[in-house]
This record gives structure tokens, C-alpha cells and sequence, in this order.
């Protein structure tokens, strides 16, 4: 859809709007026909710039892709993936030598299959009513101190920074300034 087809599909989409305000029990039979040739417009317009057919799946990455009944977003490619991913993890947790067959799993797991711990800086601003990330969480801690110090000297800071260090739990490191609850109603809800 170019620019104009937009433009001019949003024109016909408002005027149809103002039609439809404008509807009471007293409306005559001229504006009626009025109102159904600009319906007609509208709708030849939107045909003219609709280049595709209706999507078949509700996959958006291959929404005109083969259609699977029992994938949930109707896409045989995304399924068949899902399926593929399924089946290579069932195989890769069976026992591969007799001796670890000989072994029963453990409950919990072995140390290898559990994630290692990732430790990340995260760098929050105050909005005026709580905290809120205000850059993309780092990997080194200067890295984080280096953009919040870059924040508080840009062109709209914020009241307050702080940086929070999360490893398998949060700690606040660090804040900057002072937090403040801004009432967001005028007046103080009077």
C-alpha cells in the first residue's frame, strides 16, 4: 500500500465515519444513498489495495504458508519444526552407553544440565511512581555505570538512577538522585 492509496483509503474510512454520526430515525433516503455510495468507495479503494489474499494461518511468519489442523497457529512449517525440536530433545535424554543405563536419572538433575548463572547490571530510572529499565541490561558493571552517567548528563534526565545487580537474586548497587511519588492527577485528586 502506497502512500496515497493510504491516504485516500483513510479519507473514505472517516467520511463514513461522519456519516455514521450523523444517523438518526429522520435521515432521508437521499443521504442513505449518500452514505451507501461512499460505502461502495470505501470498499473499492480497500479492494484496490489489498495486494494478497486473506492469510491462512495465523503464523506471522508464514501467514499464505501450508495449513497443519492441529498446530495451534494453523502453520505446518512452524509445526513441523516444533515437532522436529520435540522429537531430536526425547532422543537426546535417552541413556547412550549401558552403563548409564545401568544408573537411575536423578530427580533433580546433574549439575551439567542445570543453567549456569548469569550475572547482569540493570540500569533503572525513576518515573515519577516506580522503576523502570531505562537502557538494556549489561554484562559489566563500569559498562552500566558508563550509560548511566551518560543519562544523567543527556537532555532529559530523569529524578533518579539506580543500578540493580542481579545474579540469582536483585540487589541494589547504586542510586542517583532522590525518588519522588509524583501524584499524576492535578491538584493532588481535589
Amino acid at each position: 500500500m502506497n502512500h496515497a492509496q493510504l491516504t485516500a483509503l483513510g479519507r473514505a474510512l472517516r467520511l463514513l465515519g461522519e456519516h455514521g454520526e450523523a444517523l438518526n430515525p429522520d435521515t432521508p433516503d437521499a443521504r442513505l444513498h449518500e452514505v451507501k455510495a461512499d460505502l461502495r468507495r470505501a470498499l473499492d479503494l480497500l479492494d484496490e489495495t489489498v495486494g494478497t489474499g486473506a492469510p491462512t494461518t495465523r503464523c506471522p511468519e508464514h501467514p499464505h504458508g501450508p495449513v497443519d489442523e492441529s498446530a495451534p497457529d494453523l502453520c505446518l512449517l512452524c509445526e513441523t519444526r516444533r515437532r522436529a525440536a520435540r522429537r531430536s530433545e526425547y532422543q537426546s535424554g535417552r541413556p547412550q552407553s549401558a552403563e548409564a543405563a545401568a544408573k537411575a536419572p536423578s530427580r533433580y538433575g546433574v549439575r551439567a544440565d542445570r543453567p549456569q548463572p548469569q550475572q547482569r547490571w540493570l540500569p533503572e530510572a525513576w518515573n515519577g511512581r516506580e522503576w523502570e529499565l531505562c537502557g538494556t541490561p549489561r554484562r559489566d558493571r563500569h559498562e552500566a555505570e558508563a550509560y548511566l552517567a551518560a543519562q544523567r548528563r543527556g537532555s532529559r534526565p530523569a529524578m533518579a538512577y539506580r543500578l540493580v545487580h542481579e545474579f540469582t537474586d536483585y540487589e541494589v548497587l547504586r542510586i542517583w538522585g532522590t525518588p519522588v511519588q509524583v501524584d499524576i492527577e492535578p491538584l493532588g485528586n481535589l
